[in-house]
């Protein structure tokens, strides 16, 4: 059985600023221009974009929100839960994952401006997924959750917000 460690070396992964590893494995070449796409985009974008993405054991990705749909992958390893927020269907949580006779999923889309986090269900494992954005992924369309403003809005969640946000402005 392959490790977590011969992963990140073959695939060479770099650590990600939500948490857990990636490297970005497509970019089309071919764009959208900024005129056609929303206004809560600030330029142009590729048409999509994927990555690789692994979370190792303790590591999350902590609660933040993109401008684009984001589809993750199940790969390889443990199930990975997700959570995600939003303001009008509240809290959700599902598992990424290839045990479908459990009620595992082998991809999930997390809408656009849905804030999420995840962790690995088996700390002692790791989650090797894809994740693909279109309009394809850039850094400026990418937002943290901050501890305040997620608890003001989801007061329920509160220890699972701490737990899974590191960022607090």
């Amino acid at each position: 059985m392959i490790n977590h460690e011969e992963i990140i070396n073959r695939l060479e992964l770099k650590p990600h600023p939500e948490g857990g590893y990636y490297r970005e494995s497509y970019r089309s070449e071919e764009t959208i221009e900024r005129n056609s796409l929303p206004d809560r985009y600030n330029s142009g974008r590729s048409f999509s974009t994927s990555i690789y993405y692994m979370l190792v054991g303790e590591q999350i990705s902590v609660f933040h929100k993109l401008k684009s749909d984001e589809i993750w992958h199940f790969y390889y390893g443990s199930p990975l839960l997700i959570h995600l927020l939003d303001a009008k269907s509240g809290y959700k949580q599902l598992k990424l994952g290839n045990n479908l006779l459990s009620g595992e999923t082998l991809q999930f889309v997390i809408p656009k401006e849905t804030f999420f986090a995840a962790e690995v269900e088996n700390k002692n494992s790791f989650a090797l997924i894809g994740c693909t954005v279109s309009p394809g992924f850039e850094f400026a369309d990418f937002e943290f959750g901050i501890i305040d403003h997620l608890i003001k809005h989801f007061p329920q969640q509160k220890e699972l917000i701490l737990r899974l946000t590191n960022i607090d402005e």
